[in-house]
């Protein structure tokens, strides 16, 4: 082969080939290309691809004829991608390289005028965009499934109370089903915001080029509704550079990962036999190589770890984002990793999340055995409040009880009313009502509230959400 056809076959067959002379070197022809990671996006380059050539036909810079070919060759790439009969070759740096190149193989020269004012640039995010389009549908269903799971748990396990805890120390008495609303009102804030970020995702970069423009007339109108897009960008320098759409994502995603972390947290702490509140599915625990009676909850505790792996994902980006001049650089290509990975990590956790749920096993009795009367301090004290006190001072006077029964090693409820009387007169034998943890989570019947109404009423008000947020 001659020097000449050498290069034609490497540095010429690239898409920015024809300024070099040599060929690149294996090393950085390796640490260049991206087609190890950017091929999942195959379907979207050629949606991509199929619209800007109806723009170009618009613009009389292809026949009809031409057109035509250029569609249907794309069409017999796209139907060896979905077959998995196509051929990545040593020469594709990336997946536009590649459908390119197997382009003009199918159909001769016509291939060629596709890339016609076209860069990279503008390609590259045009196709994130249309794939993450995609994703966030994908995570959204995901995510609207373990809401819809956790909402029919708190429905049928309404009437199970257990210990409600602040700084890890048993609180006041809840029930079960307000904390798994708990957990579900955050989740509810993560699929809005996922909404949100869908909008600014769904923003047409195409007919930008690679900095200043489309010089040849491009109807960005008709790409927009080709590719079902929202609007257009408006200015060519921000559509190709920014990756705003891409941070916000990774940033979503550590926010959910944060509240799937929290809840998975809770579970790993209330599975231990210490607690033995919740017992998980085998299918979602794994054992112990030396010691046979373990029961680990791994599930849960991988849902944590992947939080951090978000986290820094978000972080790196941010960090690579920071520095760069205006407009395409190509540390640019390290957001397609990061969006990749962390759009499977979060499927990947969502769906985990979901079969916890589903098969997680409730041990009411050791619920109810973990409830204490000095987790009624607080009812101690509203008693007070209804006798005409003021709380502060009946908060005070609590307190003196729960002392009281410290000292005397004896349980708060066991007090006599003589020792009750000492710390306060009016104290008196209806005191005895405070004792019922049934009542002491029905006062709670404010908006937002444990009592079953207002935990009803939650669940009534996600129902509600989820039917407008499934479509």
């Amino acid at each position: 082969m001659s020097s000449t056809s050498a290069r034609d076959s490497s540095e010429g067959s690239k898409l920015w080939g024809g300024r070099f002379a040599g060929e690149t070197d294996a090393i950085m022809e390796k640490f260049n290309a991206s087609i190890a990671y950017d091929q999942r996006m195959w379907d979207a380059d050629i949606r991509g691809s199929k619209a800007y050539v109806l723009a170009l036909q618009k613009a009389n810079l292809v026949t009809e004829d031409e057109m035509n070919q250029i569609v249907t060759g794309l069409d017999q790439v796209y139907a060896e991608w979905s077959g998995g009969s196509f051929q990545i070759k040593s020469g594709d740096e990336d997946i536009h390289t590649a459908n390119e190149r197997r382009l003009k193989e199918l159909i001769g020269d016509a291939a060629g005028k596709l890339h016609t004012g076209r860069s990279r640039n503008d390609q590259v995010v045009t196709d994130m965009r249309l794939w993450l389009r995609d994703a966030i549908g994908i995570v959204k269903g995901h995510a609207l499934l373990l809401i819809t799971t956790m909402v029919e748990r708190a429905s049928r396990e309404i009437d199970i109370l257990f210990p409600g805890y602040t700084h890890m120390q048993r609180a006041q008495p809840i029930r079960w089903s307000h904390w798994i609303m708990s957990h579900v009102v955050a989740l509810s804030r993560d699929v809005e915001k996922l909404d949100e970020i869908r909008r600014r995702v769904n923003v047409l970069p195409l007919g930008s080029g690679a900095i200043a423009g489309n010089p040849f007339n491009i109807d960005r109108k008709l790409l927009c509704k080709e590719l079902a897009f929202d609007s257009v960008s408006i200015n060519s320098m921000d559509a190709t550079a920014e990756r705003d759409f891409v941070a916000e994502f990774l940033f979503w995603a550590s926010l959910s990962l944060t509240h799937l972390s929290k809840m998975a947290e809770d579970l790993i702490i209330y599975s231990t036999k210490e607690f033995s509140f919740v017992t998980l599915s085998d299918a979602y625990s794994t054992g112990s190589s030396l010691m046979p009676q373990k029961k680990n909850a791994d599930s849960l505790e991988l849902i944590r770890s992947k939080a951090g792996r978000v986290f820094g994902r978000c972080a790196g980006f941010l960090m690579t984002l920071k520095g760069l001049p205006s407009t395409y650089n190509k540390d640019l290509q390290e957001d397609k990793e990061a969006m990749f990975d962390v759009y499977d990590t979060v499927e990947a956790v969502l769906q985990i999340a979901t079969g916890v749920i589903a098969t997680l096993k409730v041990n009411s009795s050791a619920m109810k055995a973990a409830l204490s009367p000095d987790m009624l301090a607080t009812d101690l004290a509203y008693y007070l409040v209804r006798k005409g006190m003021p709380f502060r001072q009946a908060h005070g006077c609590s307190g003196k009880a729960v002392a009281l029964a410290d000292s005397k090693n004896v349980p708060l409820n066991e007090l006599t009313l003589e020792d009750l009387h000492t710390a306060s007169p009016l104290f008196d034998s209806d005191v005895s009502s405070v004792w019922d943890y049934s009542s002491s989570v029905e006062q709670y019947s404010a908006m937002g509230g444990t009592a079953k109404s207002s935990v009803l009423a939650q669940i009534d008000h996600m129902k509600t959400w989820q039917e407008k947020y499934k479509h």
